[in-house]
């Protein structure tokens, strides 16, 4: 049986949808010359015989083998735990978390994530991930832009090379000025970043252990930088912050990491988990999503998506309705211009005064219990 979705009806349905009477009509346009005249394609196997040619096929790969590669990756063991959890219907899903009603797995394992990688590393406020370490520090770099308006960035030289990499790569288009402090002999020159750092200066970016292993504690150095007020940067290797210092407890604004070490496989180099966390002051700058765990008008638990970017969603860029008696302010907090009472509509079509981008919609039954979730989609009044 061959793997062609389409039945000879729709095949002809659809040539005569786009005005051509063959397939070979269809490909008219491609000179003879230019087309293949026969295939290098074995004939069919069965599904016993296409794995037993496989398996020999991987065996082939020297796997008993260890890596000293490193730089942050590492073939770490993976708890049969991971693998039992991860494949569960619950979580192993398609559904994506703009639908809380039908999705509160996978926004409930995004919530206790973003709930353990807060306390792994001290931090305030985590999202969803993003797509690998350096990627995550990346994003805090444009974080601290945005924050600050200010386009100087001072680099440890120590930070991880392919980060650096990354780094220059991502902004070769943005007018920043990367300052690159040297290490010595492999550890971080702290008094060299600290003079480094002025007024002009976004951001502060340092790794902990640093690429070549050695450990800091960068709590004088991050209050330099806020002294400045320059934003500071840490990548951690997640393992280690269950003996070392946390970034939180050093004083850093951003904190991430490469999450490979915590259950995934190496994967012949990603992609892998961005580990991305923040104080509270800097949550409105971080990208992706924070899943927040609420109650509906019944008292039951749900979870919900409490910040996303605004372009995420066209609901998140609607304007308000020009009627308001008929509307209600989306999942907001008291001290949004809204009336409390679930009988009256808003007083004002009034942006909240946490978010640019609050959501508006009419809602039945009338919502009975405000909940914090500016820039959701309008969809997201109870699980």
């Amino acid at each position: 049986m061959p793997y062609v979705p389409h039945t000879p009806d729709e095949v002809r349905e659809m040539l005569d949808t786009i005005g051509v009477s063959s397939m070979e009509e269809l490909f008219a346009e491609i000179p003879e010359d230019l087309r293949p005249k026969s295939f290098d394609i074995p004939e069919g196997l069965s599904e016993m015989d296409v794995l037993m040619r496989l398996e020999a096929m991987a065996a082939r790969n020297a796997t008993d083998k260890v890596s000293f590669l490193g730089a942050g990756f590492y073939d770490h063991y993976i708890p049969a735990t991971v693998d039992a959890l991860t494949m569960r219907g619950e979580f192993y899903t398609a559904y994506t978390p703009y639908q809380p009603e039908a999705s509160q797995g996978t926004l409930q394992a995004i919530f206790e994530y973003q709930t353990a990688v807060c306390r792994l590393l001290g931090m305030d406020c985590a999202n969803a991930s993003v797509y690998d370490g350096g990627t995550a520090l990346y994003e805090g770099l444009m974080m601290a832009v945005r924050k600050t308006k200010r386009r100087k960035v001072v680099v440890s030289e120590a930070l991880n090379p392919i980060y650096r990499v990354m780094l220059d790569s991502y902004t070769s288009n943005l007018n920043l000025e990367f300052v690159t402090v040297a290490h010595k002999d492999g550890m971080t020159d702290i008094e060299g970043i600290k003079a480094a750092i002025d007024k002009d200066t976004a951001a502060v970016m340092v790794q902990n252990p640093n690429f070549f292993g050695s450990v800091n504690d960068f709590t004088e150095l991050f209050k330099a930088a806020a002294e400045q007020k320059a934003v500071s940067i840490i990548s951690s290797y997640p393992v280690l912050q269950t003996l070392l210092k946390t970034p939180g407890d050093m004083g850093a604004d951003i904190a991430v990491a490469e999450g490979q070490s915590l259950g995934m496989p190496l994967s012949f180099g990603g992609p892998y988990l961005g580990i991305m966390t923040c104080t509270k002051k800097m949550v409105r700058q971080m990208p992706g999503r924070i899943v927040g765990r609420t109650q509906d008008t019944e008292g039951r638990t749900g979870y919900v998506l409490t910040l996303q970017p605004a372009s995420s969603t066209s609901a998140a860029r609607r304007p308000p309705p020009t009627s308001a008696p008929t509307s209600r302010c989306a999942p907001c907090v008291p001290s949004c211009t809204c009336a409390p009472s679930a009988s009256r509509a808003c007083a004002a079509p009034r942006a909240c005064p946490l978010s640019a981008h609050t959501s508006w919609q009419t809602v039945s039954p009338p919502l009975t219990a405000w909940r914090c979730s500016p820039r959701v989609p309008s969809a997201m009044n109870s699980p």
